[in-house]
């Protein structure tokens, strides 16, 4: 597929970009060439290829869901400048 100077000032002005007119011709070409290389990656065969995230394989690291540090309500809330009944106390902002 091949670009012309129009359809590349249209793209340009679609993409918001300033493009003087002395330099269309070659934004027209460098479109043409990645439209180009689209058309063959199309071409490939990738029946059977499954999809992939990574080059190489990758799994996450875990943890093991225990509690560790807990039960430290009285020591947490004892910085709190107003605490209620086991819980942080805050102004009411919304009527």
């Amino acid at each position: 597929m091949s670009i012309d100077k129009d359809t590349a000032r249209r793209v340009a002005h679609l993409a918001r970009i300033r493009v003087e007119e002395d330099q269309l011709d070659n934004l027209a070409s460098e479109l043409s060439g990645i439209l180009g290389f689209m058309e063959q990656l199309a071409e490939v065969d990738v029946d059977g290829v499954e999809p992939m995230t990574s080059v190489t394989p990758m799994a996450l690291k875990r943890r093991d869901d225990v509690v560790t540090d807990g039960n430290k309500q009285e020591q947490i809330l004892k910085n709190a400048p107003d605490a209620r009944e086991g819980f942080f106390a805050v102004p009411k902002v919304v009527e």
